[in-house]
């Protein structure tokens, strides 16, 4: 019996994080090449989005390239960015068909124009899509985005645009990539690893975390399934006592 049977449809992660580990290893593991490992993992993410898509989940974001991956070497990096052209321009009529809106966040200025301007007709092609979102995280860094909120507060303050002592927690939030996206209630890392990798560090103050030795292109729906009844096996207290959680969800239901 499927996993997804067990799935409570009223209490979703609203919006699922996903580091997506393990392509090159679990490739070497089969004797291949590593980019054959990143080509399968393309088939996970098309899984794994139709699935969330079929359970009502309203966000995903995936960590596609971080800015560390620059530093691999230049063949590897090369072949990553023609492979996401390739993926794009195949996997965006599925898009359509699902109702998925496409969007970006990182440092997209450092992707070569080719690979920009294919992204950029999906962003476009999917732009009216009212379901789930999909966010690629792309050359990304959390603290590339926590610095460049911090300059443009700074901007602000300077040119007497905001008040100091108005800076908030939500002032932050509001400078951020994902400013137009709920923080993500769960975080799923495959490949055997426990670190969150420089991603979504403040979005993820509060994220359940979800770690799996499961290789990314062996990630596919029950996987995603058991993740979430994983989460919805856990009680969120954010910093309360379980009492008190246990009689705000009875004055919920009354």
């Amino acid at each position: 019996m499927s996993l997804k049977n067990e799935i409570e449809l009223t209490a979703l992660p609203e919006h699922v994080a996903i580091i997506m580990d393990g392509n090159g290893r679990w490739a070497q593991k089969q004797g291949k090449d590593r980019f054959w490992g990143h080509q399968e993992g393309v088939v996970s993410v098309r899984k794994v989005v139709e699935a969330a898509v079929g359970l009502g989940i309203k966000y995903i974001t995936l960590y596609t390239f971080s800015t560390e991956n620059w530093n691999r070497p230049q063949e590897e990096v090369n072949a990553l960015m023609e492979l996401m052209i390739t993926a794009v321009r195949r996997e965006t009529p599925d898009l359509m068909k699902n109702n998925v809106r496409i969007k970006m966040i990182g440092d997209v200025s450092r992707l070569p124009q080719a690979t920009k301007d294919n992204l950029q007709n999906c962003l476009d092609e999917t732009s009216g899509n009212t379901g789930l979102t999909l966010a690629l995280a792309l050359s990304y860094s959390s603290r590339w985005e926590i610095t460049e909120a911090i300059k443009q507060i700074t901007s602000k303050v300077m040119n007497g645009d905001l008040n100091i002592d108005r800076i908030n927690e939500d002032t932050v939030t509001d400078h951020l990539n994902t400013k137009d996206m709920p923080d993500p209630d769960l975080l799923i890392r495959t490949g055997g690893e426990y670190r969150i990798s420089n991603f979504l560090m403040w979005q993820l103050s509060y994220s359940e975390l979800y770690f799996t030795d499961v290789y990314w292109p062996e990630f596919r729906e029950e996987n995603l399934y058991k993740a979430i009844w994983n989460f919805q096996n856990r009680e969120r207290r954010f910093g309360k006592t379980g009492e008190q959680v246990q009689s705000e969800v009875i004055k919920q239901h009354k």
